[in-house]
């Protein structure tokens, strides 16, 4: 009798670490790619480690949903090719669900709605339309929506202003500071998030709908997709939602 309880305790003891087992290798990691310099939904902070609302909403998702989430810094304009060469798995950070994107990914449902602004120095009181008509440098960061409508806007009649590029959005913002360039446009959140504090203000709102905001998955991962919408949808219902946005000031 001793030995047959034995047995059936052994056999208890391998299940369970059998079941232990399974459990670990279901648990995928999956590779969150974003902007290294967008605050506050997406940035490195000043240890050098990825941080802002999105890093930690992606964090809380995939503790709930049962996967392992890591976030990687990297170039905005080269993000969603990155996404589809299978570098990363998703984007999310501060991402604009454009139809032109929908079409290469499929975007999560939406978390937020922006404006384009147009930030300048706080002591500007050039109008905001003279500054998009009378040949004035205006910064943008590359492969943004705000890049994409400043380029639109230069080749139509009655504009007149140099577009400039940059890598972020915070580095036009110091050439803005020192006068190289007039203003720099931007998604509206950047914009609230950059004026704390600094001398800056918003010259005005350009004439275009808003956008929302959504995280960016392959379109074949529908799976993924899924498991991240039920765990948005969670997070948008949980109280830990509401600490985010006050954290961030959103």
């Amino acid at each position: 009798m001793f030995k047959t309880l034995r047995v059936a305790a052994l056999l208890a003891v391998a299940l369970a670490f059998a079941f232990a087992g399974a459990a670990l290798a279901e648990e995928k990691t999956y590779i969150n790619g974003i902007d290294f310099g967008f605050p506050p939904f997406g940035f490195v902070d000043k240890d050098g480690k990825p941080a802002g609302f999105d890093v930690e909403s992606m964090d809380w998702i995939a503790k709930k949903m049962g996967f392992k989430i890591k976030h990687q810094p990297m170039d905005w304009d080269g993000i969603i090719p990155a996404l589809t060469a299978k570098k990363i798995d998703i984007i999310a950070s501060g991402m604009s669900a454009t139809e032109e994107r929908a079409k290469i990914v499929n975007f999560s449902i939406p978390y937020y709605e922006v404006t384009q602004v147009l930030l300048v120095k706080g002591d500007d009181a050039t109008p905001f339309a003279d500054l998009l008509k009378t040949g004035k440098k205006i910064g943008v960061q590359r492969g943004t929506v705000t890049n994409k409508l400043l380029e639109e806007m230069s080749k139509k009649e009655g504009y007149k202003f140099e577009l400039v590029l940059y890598d972020s959005t915070d580095l036009s913002m110091e050439d803005v500071k020192i006068g190289r360039i007039a203003g720099s446009g931007m998604d509206s959140s950047i914009a609230k998030e950059l004026m704390k504090g600094q001398p800056y203000k918003v010259s005005g709102t350009f004439d275009v709908p808003s956008e929302k905001y959504g995280y960016a998955i392959r379109k074949e991962d529908k799976e993924f997709l899924d498991t991240v919408n039920k765990g948005l949808e969670q997070l948008m219902k949980d109280p830990y939602w509401q600490e985010l946005k006050k954290k961030y000031d959103i």
